[in-house]
């Protein structure tokens, strides 16, 4: 089990947790997960992600469990007015149209800190999507850290950290794990999920 004091960066301050206590109790939601049963670094799955609420709920529900971490965007949604904000709330920008290895970059980004969470939304979009991309899984195993399964469930109005799962370089076995525990959740826009399978080309 790991202790508070071993969490500390990563928590968030008092002043956020009672704001995102209070918005998610506003619309009428709750947050489920212990983090203090959390490792010290991991990779967060964010899904399902099928409209532009699913980052403020997810947010919302991570910071009213007490925790902070890092989510990529693209870099258009950092413009002014809300990209300082998403910033300072953990986001990342990132320019879509380079050919940087982004898997190589987070993976050295994991390794270099004693702490950090990485929240990923494998969907990519929230618009209809076939497939899931898997490159969350790859930072994860080539980082050597778990994963964890954040949910939104908008049919029962919860949010939070699921199971924690440790790859096994099988990705096909360890994405039948994943689309199990994901396919008991209910997207805002069901139509849009994309399967949890490896796209092949």
């Amino acid at each position: 089990m790991v202790m508070n004091n071993e969490l500390g960066s990563l928590k968030v301050n008092i002043i956020l947790k009672t704001l995102a206590l209070w918005f998610i109790a506003l619309m009428g939601w709750k947050a489920e997960g212990d983090i203090h049963l959390l490792p010290k670094k991991f990779v967060a799955i964010l899904a399902p992600h099928t409209s532009n609420w699913d980052l403020f709920f997810i947010m919302g529900v991570i910071f009213a469990l007490g925790l902070k971490f890092n989510w990529f965007g693209k870099k258009e949604a950092f413009r002014w007015p809300l990209g300082g904000l998403l910033k300072r709330l953990g986001g990342i920008p990132i320019e879509r149209s380079t050919h940087k290895n982004m898997v190589q970059q987070t993976v050295e980004l994991i390794r270099s800190r004693d702490q950090v969470i990485v929240g990923i939304t494998p969907e990519g979009t929230r618009s209809n999507t076939k497939y899931w991309k898997t490159g969350f899984y790859y930072i994860a195993h080539q980082a050597a850290v778990p994963i964890i399964f954040a949910f939104l469930d908008y049919g029962r109005k919860v949010g939070g950290l699921g199971p924690r799962m440790e790859t096994t370089g099988d990705i096909e076995e360890d994405l039948k794990v994943i689309r199990g525990y994901y396919k008991g959740i209910t997207a805002k826009y069901p139509e849009c999920v994309g399967e949890v399978v490896i796209r092949l080309h």
